[in-house]
């Protein structure tokens, strides 16, 4: 019988146990399943423990689930695998990014992805979201470690993501872990770039017509996005919200002329890529910038580029119009950049073959060409019908489940820091319906951490807990940005939701998307873990699945309570209704009471296990800050008063 990947790994941490390496190596004690705090243990002794139980469990479940309702019951657990599994291993106070001495490393594996899987099941989470895991290009590269965005090669992988005291490459590794969350009956979701790629990219050389180039004239050292005036600003907005996307207005002939015609021949120097034009011009790799807006005001993406989709020479330039919405004009087929669009459609493909993974998110999957887009789904289902495929998408429209979505990012991270914002994104739910789950979450990558959010650490933890409880009973999927379960608070990075002087605090360098870091496992930040919470709410969504999972119109509405800041939605599917109360104020308790049809009746909370009285019509609530409540409710309507 033939060896697996997960043994493989199994026989080289014993080989390595058994010859009597030692070092100083301190992991937290959650990752076992204990409280918090440290043990200090032998490295291969401890991971092989854990790969040895996990093969183990595979004799008592054989056949990895392929039911096709994964997809929507999915519990997702976001991992950054070098941040998420990062930990400061010898107790020197640093995470260091060369390897232990021992040849263990302190920033994440995907060693360390296996040894966490039993503990992400343990929370309630049956699906693992993998941010990128492709090696990063080094030019102009961020931070320490430099962006997982800035992808050099998409079908290679990072090598830091392996112990060099295995012996074993990342890919070798990343094929354990999906076995081994196979085994759990998890499923691997990756996310995929495609519309950008490393200013340094393998491809470059290979491909230079793929990419926009510069030229290394005086106009371009100021290079960044196109300005348009106040009067074409309007203009575009009028037409791309009509969707009248012919003859856009273009960028200054200024801008678009700082742009190098193709063919480029590409030379290297030091490692550093350059260009030179039929003509003799020097040219380099067009750095990236936020498109959209055309007037956004994101730093630009200097380790990044766009690829060239297009090859029509009238739009050889990058905007708005080249990059997402894109002039009619490049609808031609004689303009698709053709062997770019077959070597993305074959990559995903290539790891449902080589390493089984069951879903894709596509970064920036909203930018890409229509019809390269829908035949991204097309060719990865031709492979695995049961395929799963997320969209970078704020609404959970039919259009984008026609397109072969089965859920979207959705808006709620980008509204929860008001209730008034909450309560207008759920009541234009309930009238326009659901159509596929959106993320059920207060953060991800891109946003704050909810408990940056709250000067008051315990205030960020009150609403992590009301927000939490609150997706739980949405048609969302729940989303656990790793970290939140211990209260975690650094920004990962400056995406969407911040300000300047947050820009002016946590350079690149003090950023884990860019540079090392590691959560605080130890002391979860001196705040008590949500692991248990997070537990309970999860339990008690999967009893009452069909119903929250019913994305019908008016199966979300909003009952009326006398105290503002308590929230109360009640989901409602044919005889039986589910009722979230919270109390939105994270610093005060507040007391209220809800209506009913009903004069008295007993009903029960669901996450504190008591008994609440309805008494003449009401219902008493008293919750203290962030706390709420989870009532079924048989046959009780409430009066919209």
């Amino acid at each position: 019988m033939q060896t697996t990947h997960l043994e493989s790994l199994l026989l080289a941490l014993k080989t390595i146990a058994d010859d009597g390496t030692r070092c100083s190596y301190r992991v937290p004690a959650l990752w076992s399943g204990k409280s918090t705090g440290t043990e200090k243990v032998n490295p291969a002794a401890y991971f092989s423990h854990i790969v040895e139980t996990i093969l183990n469990g595979s004799e008592s479940n054989s056949s990895f689930s392929k039911k096709s309702d994964w997809k929507t019951s999915a519990v997702v657990y976001n991992l950054f695998i070098r941040l998420s599994t990062a930990f400061d291993h010898n107790g020197d106070g640093l995470i260091n990014t060369e390897a232990l001495e021992c040849g263990f490393r302190e920033t994440g594996t995907l060693l360390k992805a296996i040894a966490l899987l039993p503990y992400i099941k343990n929370l309630g989470a049956n699906t693992i979201y993998l941010l990128p895991v492709n090696e990063i290009g080094t030019q102009s590269r961020k931070g320490t470690l430099g962006s997982p965005y800035a992808i050099k090669n998409p079908r290679k992988l990072d090598p830091l993501l392996n112990e060099p005291a295995l012996g074993l490459s990342s890919e070798t590794l990343l094929k354990a872990f999906i076995e081994a969350a196979h085994i759990l009956d998890m499923h691997v979701v990756m996310e995929f770039v495609f519309r950008t790629a490393a200013i340094d990219s393998d491809w470059v050389k290979e491909h230079p017509e793929w990419f926009y180039w510069l030229k290394n004239s005086g106009n371009t050292r100021n290079y960044g996005a196109p300005h348009f005036d106040t009067h074409t600003l309007n203009r575009i907005y009028e037409v791309v919200d009509r969707h009248e996307l012919h003859n856009l207005p273009a960028p200054s002939a200024e801008y678009r002329d700082q742009f190098a015609a193709q063919p480029v021949t590409v030379q290297e120097e030091h490692g550093q890529l350059s260009g030179i034009t039929t003509d003799g011009t020097p040219c380099h790799i067009a750095s990236a910038f936020s498109d959209w807006p055309p007037d956004d005001q994101q730093p630009a993406w200097s380790d990044v580029t766009y690829l060239k989709m297009h090859n029509h020479e009238a739009f050889n330039y990058i905007a708005y119009n080249t990059i997402r919405m894109y002039d009619s004009a490049l609808d031609n087929p004689e303009t698709f950049n053709t062997s770019l669009w077959n070597e993305i459609l074959d990559i995903i493909p290539s790891y449902q073959k080589e390493y089984q993974i069951d879903g894709a998110m596509i970064d920036m999957g909203h930018a890409l060409p229509a019809l390269l887009k829908r035949t991204i789904v097309v060719k990865a289902r031709e492979e695995n019908p049961d395929f799963a495929f997320w969209d970078e998408n704020f609404n959970p429209t039919p259009a984008i489940r026609a397109e072969g979505f089965n859920a979207v990012f959705g808006s709620l991270p980008f509204v929860i820091h008001d209730i008034v914002f909450i309560r207008g994104l759920l009541n234009h739910l309930n009238k326009t319906g659901v159509a596929l789950p959106f993320f059920g979450t207060g953060e991800n990558h891109n946003t704050p951490r909810v408990c940056f959010r709250f000067p008051k650490q315990e205030a960020g933890r009150n609403f992590s807990i009301f927000i939490f409880t609150l997706s739980a009973i949405l048609p969302a999927i729940p989303f656990l940005q790793s970290g939140m379960e211990l209260c975690e608070w650094h920004p990962v990075n400056l995406g969407l939701n911040f300000k300047d002087e947050d820009r002016a605090l946590y350079p690149p360098e003090k950023l884990p998307l860019f540079s090392a870091f590691s959560y605080d496992w130890e002391n979860c930040n001196e705040l008590a873990p949500l692991n248990s919470y997070i537990k309970k709410i999860l339990d008690i969504r999967a009893h009452y699945l069909d119903l929250v999972l019913c994305g019908a119109t008016g199966s979300m509405k909003l009952p009326y309570t006398s105290e503002p800041d308590l929230f109360a939605v009640m989901r409602t599917v044919d005889d039986r209704s589910l009722l979230f109360i919270g109390n939105s104020n994270l610093y005060e308790t507040r007391k209220g009471f809800l209506e009913f049809s009903i004069e008295n009746d007993s009903l029960y909370d669901l996450i504190s296990a008591q008994p609440c009285q309805i008494s003449e019509h009401r219902l008493e609530v008293n919750c203290k800050p962030g706390q709420c409540m989870l009532l079924e409710l048989p046959q009780v309507f409430i009066n919209q008063t």
